[in-house]
């Protein structure tokens, strides 16, 4: 099913894309597309097990900002 933190848009921080790009809900950032890889539960990874921003948000953490893009 993947991440239901993960969205997919074609504008952020004042900016228009051509094509759609990764954003994460919890940190407020685009991401890399690896990590968009493991968000979508592709090549037998799985979001819960092997997302720590999940998990940290999962687990009433939320400071998990690993694989945020600096700029889209």
């Amino acid at each position: 099913m993947g991440c239901p933190h993960l969205e997919y848009r074609s504008e952020g921080d004042t900016r228009t894309f051509d094509a759609e790009r990764a954003f994460c809900t919890v940190t407020g950032s685009f991401v890399q597309p690896m990590r968009a890889d493991v968000c979508n539960d592709r090549y037998d990874l799985h979001h819960a097990d092997h997302c720590e921003i999940y998990r940290d948000h999962a687990h009433g953490d939320g400071s998990g900002d690993a694989g945020a893009e600096g700029d889209p």
